[in-house]
């Protein structure tokens, strides 16, 4: 009697794919290198491209304002000056919190 081998199922290797610091190396290299080529060809004129382009990137830096994930409650309405705000704190994801906002109590 001869015995056949189970064939035993082998998980596929698959090949990792491109890391994000891959992707950054490869964007500094072309920056510098292009950069290269603009201080070999245009001299001064290059860092004054330079100054320039970092001045326009602070300055849209500076002018975007990330939007609130929470913003703050509206204001209290007239005639509830004695009323406090509850709000609650969930965690509904590791590490990512919420703020859950609820009607206001009156005040003792």
């Amino acid at each position: 009697m001869s015995r056949r081998k189970k064939a035993t199922a082998q998980p596929e290797e698959t090949a990792p794919g491109p890391s994000r610091a891959a992707g950054g190396c490869v964007l500094a290299v072309l920056v510098l290198a292009l950069g290269a080529v603009l201080f070999a060809i245009l001299g001064t004129l290059a860092v004054l491209v330079v100054w320039a382009a970092g001045g326009v990137a602070l300055w849209r830096g500076a002018r975007s304002v990330p939007s609130a994930a929470n913003p703050a409650p509206p204001p209290a309405s007239e005639g509830a000056e004695n009323t406090k705000p509850q709000f609650t704190i969930v965690e509904d994801r590791k590490g990512h919190c919420t703020v859950q906002w609820q009607k206001g109590v009156n005040g003792s």
